[in-house]
């Protein structure tokens, strides 16, 4: 695997090194040895799987707070979407800061996203499928959201959103208070 720094210290694209013959290729997409020597979480206990029917359905900006925040490494396996992050650690010189890269089927490349950071995606094709693991389990009380557009964050979207989840287009203005506390 390659792994390469996003601008946001901490978060990751991760690649795959192909081997390849005229049969195709095999690749690692995850091996624990790998991760650690690359100081990432490399032990996971949910493997989650989304499926979104229509190109410009967003969904985000998820994440838990502590004890239950989340590591996530997210790949799209089928058809194409913008993933993004959003750097919420509070004592962070990137604070409030995102990224994001486009995930396909064909490109095969994977965003690791550290604890503290804020997670969504918009999907770039019809019938878009995503496929992440992550180290925490789910934790309704530990749950959090970001609007996709609130102005305190002003994230970059490639294109406007057509489907968006009623949790997701109304989560409230970004509040501290809130936002980043149990």
């Amino acid at each position: 695997m390659i792994f390469t720094e996003t601008p946001i210290p901490g978060a990751f694209l991760i690649d795959l090194e192909k081997r390849g013959d005229d049969r195709g290729f095999f690749a690692r997409a995850f091996c624990e040895k790998e991760f650690a020597k690359a100081g990432l979480v490399d032990r996971f206990v949910q493997i989650n799987n989304s499926l979104s029917a229509q190109k410009g359905t967003l969904r985000g900006m998820h994440y838990q707070l502590a004890p239950a925040a989340e590591t996530k490494v997210v790949r799209c396996i089928r058809g194409s979407l913008f993933d993004v992050i959003l750097d919420l650690r509070q004592d962070s010189p990137t604070f409030g800061k995102s990224y994001g890269a486009e995930l396909s089927a064909e490109n095969r490349r994977m965003m690791y996203v550290p604890k503290g950071f804020g997670h969504g995606f918009i999907t770039l094709a019809d019938d878009t499928e995503a496929f992440y693991f992550v180290d925490e389990f789910y934790s309704p009380a530990h749950e959090r959201g970001v609007r996709w557009n609130d102005p305190k964050f002003a994230i970059e979207w490639p294109i406007a959103p057509v489907v968006l989840s009623d949790k997701d287009a109304n989560q409230r203005d970004f509040d501290p208070a809130w936002h980043l506390t149990v």
